[in-house]
């Protein structure tokens, strides 16, 4: 029997997010399934993440390398091909990858039920949640937002309980609410973790985190809650130990500390994102402790569910042992970046001359940044540059050509960083380009 498979999509979630005090459900899945300890996004950009997590391919071979790009109707996503293998297909949720909302059918990508909205974020707020039937027509779910697509969630699995079922269910939480940049979680919730925890780069670095943290955990503790809701509804209904359950994040946040909003840039806490699989394959699979890429989760769903991986997919499925030994990450919007993270080393380089807007790539790149994650892990102290890491910059330069090339990109230029010999080397003030109005002020900055 072919196994059901459900994704849920977090937004904006930092990695060091999960345990025991903030998602006991989604630990107790990673003990007892399969966790991915270093998993990284392949784009810290809402919608280029969410093409690679529909395709299992890069933001630059789909087109969609920033936000307010349309997903091609020509690429294929996970609903193509679980539909072509039988499976009922069902779209709940935040989709960013249309040009209108509601959302038109053909840029649904293959979804055969459909109640969402294309910037979720733009039509509701914390308490009040409208999406978009296969219709088109407004629907105005109740209750807190996270909380009423888990109810949605629910409902389509009753639906679809004697049929192998794929759904994709994305929130918004524990993104900000655009207009007013605040993390509404629901009530009694921010007073719970207000000034309890704060990790250490945002405590080296300030930012925002003292104001939205509490708001922002307690967000992450209702998904959580959420999430032991469905889990509970699969095995009432005889369903949990024949249903794959994945659970993600497009991106994650450094609170406005690398750059003047809360992604965009080339540092584990914008890249780095929990990930964690349970089911049929996954139950007792342990931690995979080396670094990989959630562009690898595609592959990962199709393979766990006996379909036939396309050949165009650029992931590697988590368990091959063709699996690359770094992963691979493209940034856009803030500036054009390229860059690699091994289990110890981040590499990356921007290019100068790019329009971080509009060019998906350049011709020639400066290496920017270089981190020692065994010595530095919260990626403080930068040694591009540095004469003493000079051959590890080399090495590391011609891994990152390799991938780029890989990856369907022109093989660039990489210009050395300047010798650094005596200069401050901390890197509380080496962040990326400030952001610039023309980026962002009249964008949709999801």
């Amino acid at each position: 029997m072919s196994p059901n498979v459900i994704v849920l999509l977090t937004d904006q979630q930092r990695w060091d997010t999960v345990g025991p005090e903030f998602t006991p459900t989604l630990d107790r899945m990673a003990r007892y399934g399969t966790q991915a300890t270093v998993a990284l996004t392949p784009q810290p950009v809402c919608a280029p993440a969410r093409a690679a997590l529909q395709t299992g391919r890069y933001p630059t071979t789909t087109g969609v390398y920033r936000n307010d790009r349309v997903l091609p109707e020509s690429e294929r996503t996970l609903a193509h091909h679980f539909d072509r293998a039988g499976y009922a297909t069902g779209y709940i949720g935040k989709w960013h990858l249309a040009s209108q909302e509601p959302v038109p059918p053909e840029e649904r990508g293959g979804y055969q039920s459909w109640l969402g909205a294309n910037i979720l974020e733009f039509t509701s707020d914390a308490y009040r949640t409208v999406m978009f039937d296969e219709s088109g027509e407004p629907v105005m779910l109740p209750g807190y937002r996270s909380d009423a697509l888990v109810d949605a969630a629910i409902r389509f699995v009753a639906d679809h309980h004697d049929e192998p079922f794929f759904l994709f269910l994305s929130f918004l939480e524990p993104h900000h609410q655009n207009e007013l940049d605040n993390y509404p979680a629901p009530d009694g919730y921010e007073e719970r973790y207000q000034g309890r925890w704060l990790p250490p780069d945002l405590a080296a670095l300030g930012g925002t985190a003292a104001q939205h943290l509490g708001g922002y955990l307690g967000q992450i503790k209702r998904l959580d809650e959420g999430l032991g809701r469905l889990l509970d509804a699969l095995r009432s209904m005889d369903l949990l130990d024949d249903t794959i359950v994945a659970y993600t994040a497009d991106h994650g946040s450094h609170f406005k500390t690398r750059n003047g909003e809360y992604k965009r840039s080339c540092h584990d806490a914008s890249l780095r994102v929990p990930l964690v699989l349970r089911g049929p394959g996954f139950d007792g699979g342990g931690a995979i402790t080396r670094p990989v890429s959630t562009i690898d989760l595609p592959p990962t769903l199709l393979q766990a569910a006996g379909v036939e991986v396309p050949q165009e997919m650029q992931g590697t499925p988590l368990r091959s042992p063709q699996a690359p030994d770094e992963v691979f990450f493209q940034v856009s919007e803030s500036e054009v970046g390229r860059g690699i993270r091994t289990s110890r080393w981040k590499y990356y380089v921007v290019a100068d001359e790019a329009d971080a807007w509009d060019d998906p790539s350049a011709d020639s790149y400066r290496e920017q940044a270089l981190y020692d994650l065994d010595s530095d892990p919260h990626e403080l102290v930068n040694l591009a540059g540095m004469a003493s890491h000079a051959a590890v910059a080399a090495e590391l330069r011609g891994r990152l050509l390799r991938r780029m090339v890989q990856a369907g990109e022109a093989e660039p230029r990489i210009l050395a960083a300047p010798w650094a010999q005596g200069r401050q080397s901390s890197d509380t003030t080496a962040r990326a380009t400030p952001l610039t109005p023309k980026r962002f002020g009249h964008q949709r900055p999801s």
